[in-house]
């Protein structure tokens, strides 16, 4: 049985790049949360006068990844202490956020909030929540990085990313 976990960490570009390529994940969707738009577009996100947060929706094979695996990847590969934004992308569609859809995953999250808070010397601002309605992100959003790998965002913001998962992850990681 799989488990769904939210995440949001700056642009879903990103988080779909890495999550798309660590073994038990499977499946990985960039979408829109937390907001008070139905059926939010790009555009609206973009401008933030939807309040959503981009995320990536995972679903993962518990019995061959953990949620602290998925955890440690989410605390490494971005700024959870900077609040709606991560580098240049600025605005609460940036935000920071972990959005649970059982209590189990709740009491995890909050332990690996805590634990990754001794490594910041900046309080953790990542928003947490119970999920709530997923608004998937209209299809050219979806293996963004994939299908541009040279656009300039993608080698610059993405591929450095990517590279923390292979350096600090190599046993998580699939190509």
């Amino acid at each position: 049985m799989h488990e769904t976990i939210t995440l949001a960490g700056g642009c879903f570009w990103c988080l779909e790049a890495v999550y798309s390529r660590i073994k038990g994940v499977t499946r990985v969707r960039s979408g829109y949360m937390g907001g008070h738009r139905e059926n939010p577009s790009y555009e609206q996100v973009c401008t933030g006068v939807s309040g959503h947060a981009e995320v990536v929706q995972l679903e993962f094979d518990p019995q061959l990844l953990s949620l602290d695996d998925l955890l440690d990847v989410f605390f490494t590969i971005h700024d959870p202490t900077s609040k709606d934004r991560q580098g240049n992308d600025v605005g609460t569609q940036y935000r920071s956020g972990i959005y649970w859809h059982s209590a189990e995953q709740e009491a995890t999250i909050r332990a690996s909030v805590a634990r990754w808070q001794e490594s910041y010397p900046r309080p953790i601002v990542t928003e947490l929540r119970a999920a709530s309605t997923f608004w998937p992100a209209e299809a050219e959003h979806h293996d963004y990085y994939n299908r541009h790998p040279v656009q300039p965002y993608c080698a610059i913001i993405i591929a450095p990313k990517l590279q923390k998962l292979y350096a600090h992850f190599p046993r998580l990681a699939h190509d």
